[in-house]
């Protein structure tokens, strides 16, 4: 609730200033932004550099990327799908700026259907050493060892909400430690398909709430055949990636939003699910997580950001790729975001049509699939002490995180997370009256309350004593006055009957 008041307040603002002013005078604009406490955009230096953008020139490749999908990072190894050529390209990051050819995948040994692929979607590798093809066309999750023969395939789940007959499009996957596979199907919305190591479909997991309006509900109950099918279903939300973090628990986006839900707080582009389906991601933001604040014009697209992948780091920080402006949104593991950078462009660093995102350690990788390219991001130094003074705080090391968010400000004073981060750092380390400060500059009201509760508390201890002797003088000094009144007023009654 205070999100939404705050970003109405921030709005009303914009327009008093726009009214106002005769001559509108616009900030230029940078690449890599933030939000303030306010929701005003706060430009800052760049978080992430490009270190090299990659096609099929660079990659030595004797024909050109088709219509490629599906990316995936395993060690040093870059896996791409290159959709419309019906093969998989396996790459290797030898520096940090380059990108080799190791081989191409487009057949595999064994099994008893074709051995070829047709319009792979997406891929992924296990860290025993399987590869998982999502063969799109051929209606199947193949599961390959490295040495491309066949090991299993998954196919359509037997289950009687399914329609047998409408064929099955596995389009995303990924998978876990213990070999299970979840995918997401282009006609299947009942959340992720979930098969078991041994190919055995056992359920979905993380389907959506269904949301509907009552006065459509009553509109359908009278209406004809026709009508109710002519009116949109009251389905779940169908996910457009998925993605398994180091902990084991699954990061799903969906860009199946409404603009009113995203205004409003009530949509979850960006969910991570335990293996009950429930969402867990934690929101402690000043902001939703929803990528823009705001949703001008852009690239000629005028609506809110839609996250089409999402990765997350080992540090718990995650990244959504925002395919419609061709932004990058980085947040904390509160939900806070870090920043956010990127655009519609031809430029490096900028994209046609964001397609898939992976990390490998704390760089970045989005394929383009317009472009038919892989661009690399590594962090600058402004990025990597933010992922530093993290890094440093959730190793329990408060002190050097604290020193490190100030190493952050003096390469950007405007950063609210740096405040943030050295307030948190000093709450740790009992600096109560400090940390207060540096809230309080910031307006972060709920750590204030953490550390002014701990502030008051240790204040009490530090002067018990006094506490004591002024509860003390403030219960028994009306006493004693009470009674020297009382006593007072006894001689001056027993002297009116002295006889004289």
């Amino acid at each position: 609730m205070k999100k939404a008041i705050r970003r109405l307040g921030a709005l009303a603002a914009a327009g008093v200033i726009a009214v106002s002013a005769p001559v509108a005078v616009h900030a230029e604009e940078g690449y890599t932004y933030n939000y303030d406490w306010w929701g005003d955009v706060q430009y800052s230096p760049d978080a992430y550099r490009v270190a090299g953008v990659f096609t099929a020139k660079e990659l030595g490749l004797d024909k050109e990327l088709s219509s490629p999908e599906g990316l995936f990072v395993s060690g040093s190894r870059v896996y791409l799908c290159d959709t419309g050529n019906n093969r998989i390209l396996e790459l290797e990051r030898k520096d940090q700026d380059s990108l080799e050819l190791v081989r191409i995948i487009d057949s595999f040994r064994g099994g008893t259907g074709s051995n070829t692929f047709s319009g792979p979607t997406d891929v992924a590798v296990t860290e025993d050493g399987y590869l998982y093809v999502c063969d799109r066309n051929n209606g199947r999750i193949l599961k390959l060892d490295m040495d491309l023969n066949y090991v299993l395939e998954f196919t359509q789940p037997v289950d009687a909400t399914i329609d047998q007959n409408q064929g099955f499009l596995p389009r995303k996957i990924s998978t876990d430690s213990a070999g299970r596979v979840y995918c997401i199907a282009t006609n299947i919305n009942k959340g992720l398909i979930k098969y078991e190591a041994d190919g055995e479909f056992s359920g979905f997991v993380g389907a959506s709430k269904v949301v509907y309006d009552w006065t459509d509900y009553i509109w359908k109950k009278f209406s004809t055949k026709e009508q109710r099918e002519a009116l949109e279903s009251f389905v779940p939300t169908e996910y457009d990636n998925v993605y398994t973090d180091s902990e084991g628990f699954l990061y799903v986006c969906t860009t199946n939003v409404a603009e009113a839900d995203l205004d409003e707080g009530t949509a979850e582009p960006i969910r991570r699910l335990n293996m009950m389906g429930n969402d867990i991601l934690v929101r402690n933001g000043e902001w939703y997580i929803i990528g823009d604040l705001y949703w001008g014009e852009g690239g000629g697209y005028e609506g809110p950001s839609l996250i089409t992948d999402v990765t997350a780091l080992d540090n718990d920080s995650y990244a959504g790729l925002d395919k419609v402006r061709g932004r990058l949104f980085v947040y904390d593991s509160q939900g806070r975001i870090l920043f956010a950078f990127g655009g519609n462009g031809n430029m490096d660093g900028y994209f046609k049509q964001p397609a898939a995102l992976d990390h490998m350690g704390r760089d970045l990788l989005v394929l383009d699939s317009q472009d038919r390219s892989i661009t690399i991001f590594t962090p600058t130094e402004f990025g990597s002490l933010v992922y530093q003074a993290i890094d440093q705080f959730q190793s329990g090391d408060y002190q050097k995180s604290g020193e490190t968010w100030r190493e952050v400000l003096t390469l950007n004073g405007n950063y609210d997370l740096a405040y943030i981060g050295i307030g948190r750092s000093l709450l740790r380390q009992k600096e109560y009256g400090q940390a207060m400060e540096y809230f309080r500059l910031k307006w972060d009201y709920d750590n204030y309350s953490k550390a002014f509760k701990q502030y008051r508390k240790e204040w009490v201890e530090d002067h018990i004593i006094l506490v004591i002797l002024v509860v003390l003088g403030v219960l028994c000094v009306p006493l004693g006055i009470g009674k020297l009144k009382a006593i007072k007023r006894e001689i001056d009654t027993a002297d009116i009957f002295v006889k004289p």
